[in-house]
């Protein structure tokens, strides 16, 4: 047998080896830092100065070593994506595979080249370790382990949306966004953390999560469920939505935030209607309660009112003024970023579920108020906002000063528009830039080419519009004149020849109130034979409601008084919406969520008090 053999096998006295360490002097009593070989997995970092608590290293865990735990003081805000919490090692169950690491959406969890750590029977608890930037014993060791390129398991970019060049969109208002396909729409979910950021700043608290993961898992169908739980305009709020939960995901700290809205736009486009309509049903309709509710206004709110308290038995009768049903929604948001067929079949969900809406119908005109009340048992006002503020400069007054949202029911409907070649838009938000894109459209078709010119108090980073709506703009040859504040309309010989501006000095004055001040140094003439006028929009909801009615409630500063709930001092009517809390698709939605609950819960007194 070889010598190498002999090894092999072992040799019968190798135990009696270990009696040399007895006589070895010890390296591990008393402890001594040592230092680590680069890239140690030793015991955890973490930078809370850029952790925001999402929590996916604690999901990752397979282990179920790390706790998350509520840190008092710190900044707790889920609208920007950030919770007090700070996650903790049970060392007793890590096994140091850095999935936390290498999974981390921020990058401030990492592995330190520390790695020795002792501790008595009685303090057992030693081990369970709420790890920061200084090590387990408050004394910075060296780095060991941390993301990197080959390490990173986040994937940081989007996938990217296709669209229209702006070249080919000006000239119609086809829709300009092509939505994902099924390539990109798992790419995209494959993409996603699930760590809930998304839904605790969405306003409705929608399951973005488990519809994003049933995308990854190629389950439409389920997604769509999913959806439906929370959101019934989901092919709206897939197009419109102001997407605030992507501002509010873990990945967009240091990459680009999932596309939250494109992914629930490629969901409810994936089925056919009639195949949304069945999943819905499927959530199970209550029986029928023998209430009666009516509701004014067929906005997303009053809709998504409409669409909880069908679900739950009780018998919806919508009242719309107009047409045609969605609100806002409908004659506020153009066709190249809503198309309208998109809606109609949001609002057939909801009218399949039996919910009647009788349109033409104006209360306060048509029907009074204190006729919906004899006839109903509870009463919701969704009327929305559908009046446009006016700036009350020198010539606002002119025929040809127009308010946003008035042109914007006209080029909804279809009306034709005499388009001047030169208009000005004041204001900064989306109405603004809506009706600055669709008077555009309408003067490419025209003359071939554009004329607008949009002026707003705000710097360009702080205008209230979604950025992509701002940047869209520039790329239609918009003219955008950031801080610049309307002094007077330009009126000659009776007719509008233009808007005079003066540089924004400040907007707000010592005690924080809205209160712009000028550089009159500074005034520009921009020429125009329209000046429209996109500073914010009012309702009025004291007529719809009646003097009678008006004097039963209480109001605050203009508004209808509401408890939490929407409830106002009128033990049967409440109020959601724009009218409630100002113009957002999504807000509206969950107002309707809101206001649902409270009603149905006041109809089921009801009928306990009828038993």
């Amino acid at each position: 047998m070889s010598d190498i053999d002999y090894k092999a096998k072992g040799s019968i006295l190798n135990p009696l080896r270990t009696l040399s360490f007895f006589a070895r002097k010890p390296v591990t009593m008393p402890l001594a830092p040592r230092v680590a070989a680069e890239r140690y997995r030793g015991f955890h970092l973490n930078d809370w100065d850029k952790c925001v608590g999402c929590s996916t290293c604690q999901k990752v865990c397979d282990n179920a070593a790390i706790t998350m735990v509520r840190v008092p003081g710190l900044p707790n805000d889920p609208v920007k994506g950030v919770r007090d919490m700070r996650p903790a090692i049970d060392y007793g169950r890590c096994c140091w595979c850095a999935l936390c690491v290498d999974l981390c959406p921020t990058g401030s969890i990492t592995l330190s080249r520390e790695y020795v750590h002792t501790c008595t029977d009685d303090q057992l608890s030693s081990y369970f370790i709420l790890p920061d930037p200084k090590g387990i014993h408050g004394q910075f060791l060296g780095q060991g382990w941390r993301k990197e390129a080959d390490n990173d398991l986040v994937d940081h970019a989007r996938q990217a949306m296709g669209e229209m060049t702006p070249a080919a969109r000006i000239g119609n208002f086809a829709e300009m966004v092509n939505g994902y396909d099924r390539q990109q729409a798992i790419l995209e979910a494959s993409r996603c953390v699930q760590c809930g950021m998304c839904h605790d700043a969405c306003p409705t608290h929608m399951h973005a999560p488990e519809y994003i993961r049933a995308i990854w898992q190629d389950d439409v169908e389920e997604a769509v469920r999913q959806i439906y739980r929370t959101n019934p305009f989901a092919h709206t709020c897939g197009r419109v939505c102001t997407h605030k939960c992507e501002d509010a995901c873990s990945i967009g700290h240091t990459g680009e935030p999932i596309a939250i809205r494109w992914l629930k736009r490629y969901a409810m486009d994936s089925l056919a209607p009639e195949r949304v309509a069945a999943i819905v049903a499927e959530q199970g309709k209550a029986a029928p309660s023998g209430r009666r509710v009516a509701i004014v206004g067929a906005g997303p709110a009053g809709l998504t009112a409409a669409f909880d308290l069908a679900m739950a038995g009780h018998r919806v009768i919508v009242y719309e003024a107009l047409a045609q049903a969605g609100g806002m929604t409908r004659y506020g948001i153009p066709d190249y970023r809503l198309p309208q067929a998109m809606l109609d079949r949001d609002v057939a969900v909801i009218t399949g579920l039996g919910v009647e809406i009788r349109y033409g119908v104006r209360i306060g005109t048509d029907v009074s108020m204190a006729e919906l009340r004899r006839d109903h048992d509870a009463v919701l006002l969704a009327i929305g906002l559908q009046y446009g503020r006016s700036t009350r400069i020198p010539g606002s007054e002119h025929a040809d000063v127009y308010r946003a949202v008035d042109l914007l029911r006209e080029v909804s409907a279809g009306n034709p528009l005499d388009v001047p070649k030169q208009v000005l838009v004041i204001g900064g938000g989306n109405v603004a830039m809506d009706i600055a894109r669709s008077l555009a459209r309408l003067q490419k078709i025209r003359y071939g080419e554009v004329g607008v010119t949009v002026t707003a108090l705000q710097a360009l980073g702080e205008f209230p519009a979604d950025r992509e709506e701002i940047v869209e703009a520039g790329e239609e040859d918009i003219v955008i004149l950031p801080s610049r504040g309307p002094q007077n309309v330009a009126i000659e010989d009776g007719k509008v020849i233009g808007l005079r501006t003066a540089a924004v000095v400040s907007l707000r004055d010592a005690e924080g109130r809205f209160a712009p001040t000028y550089d009159l140094d500074d005034v520009q003439f921009h020429p125009g034979s329209w000046v429209i006028e996109a500073i914010g929009q009012l309702s009025d909801a004291e007529a719809v409601l009646g003097s009678e009615v008006s004097e039963q409630v209480e109001w605050r500063r203009g508004r209808l008084a509401t408890d939490a709930n929407g409830r106002t001092s009128a033990p049967w009517l409440w109020t959601a919406g724009d009218v409630a809390n100002g113009p957002d698709v999504v807000h509206a939605v969950a107002d309707g969520h809101r206001v649902a609950a409270d009603m149905h819960r006041f109809l089921n007194t009801l009928a306990e008090v009828m038993a």
